[in-house]
């Protein structure tokens, strides 16, 4: 992760947070009332931004890198 972090946009944290509760990149995408393909935009901003992986995917399951769980 980058030494210092400046100006994150909340509605990515936010997204980031409920993924990592629910654990499912659709789940949040209905709990937060938005499109999966917008989800996975955002966390590719949030990561792009961080300059780190937040989570491992797979296509039945979604968990926390190390990174992610030090974020989160």
């Amino acid at each position: 992760m980058p030494k210092t972090l400046t100006n994150l946009d909340i509605d990515l944290v936010r997204t980031f947070a409920t993924i990592a509760r629910l654990g499912s990149f659709t789940h949040a995408a209905e709990r937060l009332g938005r499109q999966q393909s917008t989800i996975s935009l955002q966390i590719a901003r949030l990561e792009a931004t961080m300059q780190t992986k937040l989570f491992e995917r797979s296509p039945r399951s979604v968990s926390l890198t190390t990174e992610g769980r030090v974020f989160l």
